[in-house]
């Protein structure tokens, strides 16, 4: 159900992403990321296309955090702050993180490879059905996504959509 993948670039450290759909207490989740309660970032997977994306965001965050060059407060914001296109955080929150009437959500854990991570203890907190990982391209909104990365047909024709955003992902600190 789960997809646990190490980060090449930092060996030591593992990501594990859940999928949840039919989720009913999404409002009552974000509380308790907003107080600490959830270690992991809270993300809408209608704007995930797949979990190479968020991946990708979560190297980019432990990049970020052991250079001490993060732009967000915690880890799990910067993974959230990495998904976006932009350099306007509040509007990667809006974008990217989960509200109070969404019924997805995907949670994003950063942990030491050999820790053992309780993920049973995150899975209680939600209340709706846990999917494969692998099954956002299922839950995403495609045509959002082209929308907001700005992906043009052309584009498509050379490469996938997943590389138009992984691109706008890692250039959006250089242009």
């Amino acid at each position: 159900m789960h997809l646990t993948q190490d980060l090449e670039l930092f060996p030591e450290h593992s990501v594990t992403q859940l999928l949840f759909s039919d989720v009913r207490n999404c409002a009552e989740l974000r509380k308790m990321a907003v107080e600490g309660q959830i270690p992991g970032a809270l993300i809408n997977p209608s704007m995930v296309l797949d979990p190479f994306q968020t991946l990708a965001a979560a190297n980019k965050a432990v990049h970020l955090q052991k250079n001490g060059k993060m732009k967000t407060r915690s880890l799990y914001s910067e993974i959230i702050f990495s998904l976006s296109p932009t350099n306007n955080i509040s509007e990667a929150f809006k974008r990217f993180g989960i509200s109070d009437g969404d019924n997805a959500v995907l949670i994003v854990l950063v942990h030491n490879r050999e820790d053992v991570l309780d993920k049973d203890d995150i899975v209680s907190n939600v209340d709706g059905q846990q999917i494969p990982a692998d099954q956002m391209s299922t839950i995403c909104d495609i045509a959002k996504i082209k929308k907001l990365y700005k992906v043009t047909p052309q584009e498509e024709k050379c490469g996938s959509v997943l590389d138009a955003v992984i691109c706008r992902m890692a250039a959006k600190d250089v242009v």
